[in-house]
C-alpha cells in the first residue's frame, strides 16, 4: 500500500509539474508601452529548499509529495526549538528572536536544491588552493580583505569585519539574489533602455543599462560589478561583470575577481517570474554554477531599509575593544609594580 500511495503521489505530482509547465508556455506576459514583457513591481524570493542537495537525494531534482511534507514540517516549531547562541559569559548572544524569520518557499518550490548544475546540486571541483571562509557569529581567524558578510577577524579597525556589519554589502543584496532570512524582495522598475533592480536590503539598487554598449574598463572594479542586459524573446538576460575582489564568489569560496554572472527573467504568470543564474568563476570553480529560484509578486512596497540605523554598532565594537586593551595595558602595568 504505502508503494502505491508513493507511487501515486509522484504521479499526480508529475502530473501537476507538467501542467503548470504547459500553463507557463501558454502564458503570454503583459507588455510595457514599449512592447517589452512587463517584470515591474515588488518580488519575493524566499525559499525553505536548501541552497546544495542534500545527499540521499543524488541526482533527482524534485521531491515527491511525502518528502516536501516531511522537509518543510511545522516552521514555528522547527524554529522554537533552536537553541540561542551564547557569549563566553553565558548571555544569549544573537540579536533578534530568529523564530520570525522568513524563508517559507512561496510558490510551491518542489527542488531538492535551489543549484541544478552540476546535476549532483554540489558544487563543482574547486580549483585548488580555494578555501572556505564561512564566516559566522563568531569571529575566526583570517586576513584582510575580509570578504564574507556576517562575523570578523578581530576589532583592530572596521576592515577587520565582514562587509555586511560594514554596511557594505547585504547578505542577501546581491547579484544574484540569495534567500536568506528576511528583506526577500526586489522592485524591478523598467523604462525603455533601463531597468533598476532594487533590492530591499541594504537598499541596493543595480541600474541595468540595456542594448548595445561598450564594456567598462577591466580595471574599474565594483562592489556589485557592472551589469548590462538585454532581452532574448520574452526573458531579460542581465551579464554582470566588473566586480571587484572584495566580495566572495559564491557559498563562502574564492574572490569575485574573475566571477561573471549571467541572470535570467522570465514571466511565468501574473504572479510569477522564473529567476534562474549562471555562475562562471574559472578562479575558483572548476564548472559552472547554475541555480534556479522562483519569484512571487507581493502586493505591498519595499520596506525603507536602515543598516544599523547609522551604524553606531561598529563604532561601539571598535570602542569597547580600544577599552578593553587599555585596561589590559593597566592590569599590565599594575602586574609589574606588584613584582
Amino acid at each position: 500500500m504505502t508503494s502505491i500511495f508513493s507511487r501515486l503521489s509522484v504521479s499526480i505530482l508529475l502530473a501537476l509539474m507538467t501542467a503548470l509547465v504547459g500553463a507557463a508556455e501558454d502564458y503570454s506576459p503583459p507588455l510595457t508601452e514599449w512592447g517589452q514583457p512587463d517584470l515591474q513591481g515588488v518580488w519575493n524570493f524566499s525559499s525553505d529548499v536548501s541552497m546544495l542537495r542534500p545527499p540521499e537525494y543524488g541526482a533527482r531534482q524534485f521531491l515527491n509529495q511525502q518528502e516536501i511534507d516531511a522537509e518543510r514540517g511545522d516552521p514555528i516549531q522547527r524554529l522554537g526549538s533552536r537553541q540561542p547562541i551564547r557569549s563566553a559569559n553565558g548571555a544569549e548572544a544573537f540579536y533578534n528572536d530568529n523564530i520570525w524569520v522568513e524563508n517559507r518557499g512561496g510558490s510551491g518550490n518542489v527542488q531538492t536544491s535551489l543549484v541544478v548544475h552540476p546535476e549532483n546540486g554540489q558544487l563543482p571541483t574547486l580549483v585548488s588552493g580555494i578555501v572556505h571562509e564561512p564566516g559566522g557569529e563568531r569571529d575566526t581567524a583570517g586576513t584582510r580583505p575580509v570578504r564574507f558578510t556576517i562575523g570578523g577577524i578581530g576589532r583592530a579597525g572596521p576592515e577587520d569585519r565582514g562587509v555586511s556589519e560594514r554596511c557594505i554589502v547585504g547578505f542577501n543584496a546581491g547579484p544574484q539574489l540569495m534567500p536568506s532570512i528576511y528583506n526577500n524582495n526586489v522592485q524591478i522598475i523598467q523604462n525603455r533602455d533601463h531597468v533598476v533592480i532594487l533590492n530591499e536590503m541594504v537598499h541596493d539598487a543595480r541600474l541595468v543599462q540595456l542594448g548595445a554598449a561598450e564594456d567598462l574598463d577591466p580595471a574599474i572594479g565594483l562592489w556589485s560589478g557592472d551589469s548590462r542586459g538585454y532581452w532574448e524573446g520574452e526573458t531579460l538576460v542581465v551579464i554582470t561583470q566588473n566586480f571587484n575582489g572584495l566580495t566572495q564568489s559564491f557559498e563562502g569560496y574564492g574572490s569575485s575577481k574573475h566571477k561573471t554572472l549571467v541572470e535570467r527573467f522570465t514571466r511565468a504568470g501574473a504572479a510569477a517570474i522564473d529567476y534562474e543564474f549562471l555562475i562562471e568563476d574559472p578562479a575558483t570553480f572548476t564548472d559552472s554554477i547554475k541555480v534556479m529560484l522562483p519569484l512571487t509578486k507581493v502586493e505591498a512596497q519595499l520596506y525603507e531599509y536602515a543598516c544599523h540605523e547609522g551604524n553606531y554598532g561598529m563604532a561601539n565594537m571598535l570602542r569597547a575593544a580600544r577599552a578593553r586593551e587599555a585596561s589590559a595595558e593597566t592590569d599590565r602595568v599594575a602586574d609589574l609594580f606588584r613584582r
